[in-house]
């Protein structure tokens, strides 16, 4: 089996399209994908129309959860909570239902997928080094698990001790265990704008980060014209 990995779409249509035809070309025969379909950029209801029609498994991100639901956005970043009420207005009730239904952690094939972390998956906590990776490793009950949120790719890997770093291609070893971030189709933040995703090549034990071009200008244009904040469009052509 050939998994591709996919996180952080956050409503980019362009860079999702482009991802989605790297997949055909890599033959990968199953799709995961790890959260946060919806905010930030300008398509949210074709974004998830993709991935519920694709009836693939899928986890709860963070800006799943808030804009599937009418809570306050009480101490939000103000540009992404703009895009949160933006997108509230864009989505029926089958789509929130849809986002509020999914799970925050899955099993799938012998690996597992979440959002932000194993450690109380909810709370949305960030992983950025080694100590966090710690936290999520203790929890951790399959040799890989791959997860997002940070909008950053890098590998946590522990063995007697924990060590992390970005990668672009390794093969997974046995007795260790990978906590994998996969980067992000829509919004990229590690200063490289390409859509990224992961191939999980799981017959040859491999796991490839793919770096992207799509077409950034169209997808800024996206923003602009729907009255989001011009921020979101500035931040795609400079992935942070």
């Amino acid at each position: 089996m050939k998994y591709a990995i996919i996180a952080d779409i956050h409503a980019n249509l362009d860079a999702f399209q482009v991802v989605l035809d790297d997949i055909k070309g890599q033959n990968c025969t199953h799709v995961a994908c790890l959260g946060d379909v919806v905010g930030y950029n300008a398509n949210p209801k074709e974004c998830l129309d993709i991935v519920r029609g694709m009836n693939i498994p899928c986890v709860k991100g963070n800006h799943d959860e808030y804009c599937s639901s009418d809570e306050h956005l009480e101490g939000f970043n103000p540009h992404a909570a703009e895009a949160v009420n933006w997108t509230r207005q864009q989505l029926n009730t089958e789509d929130r239902q849809w986002l509020r239904d999914l799970k925050y952690l899955r099993l799938v094939a012998s690996f597992s997928i979440v959002h932000a972390t194993l450690d109380m998956p909810q709370r949305w906590g960030y992983v950025f080094d080694k100590l966090a990776a710690a936290a999520s490793f203790t929890y951790q009950n399959t040799s890989v698990c791959f997860f997002g949120h940070t909008h950053v790719p890098v590998a946590f890997i522990r063995d007697s001790v924990v060590r992390g770093g970005t990668y672009s291609k390794f093969k997974v070893e046995p007795g260790r265990k990978y906590f994998i971030n996969v980067g992000s189709v829509g919004q990229p933040r590690d200063g490289c704008p390409k859509a990224k995703y992961v191939v999980y090549d799981m017959d040859e034990g491999t796991i490839e980060l793919r770096k992207l071009d799509y077409d950034i200008a169209a997808a800024q244009k996206k923003i602009l014209d729907a009255g989001l904040p011009p921020r979101l469009a500035e931040r795609l052509a400079f992935g942070k």
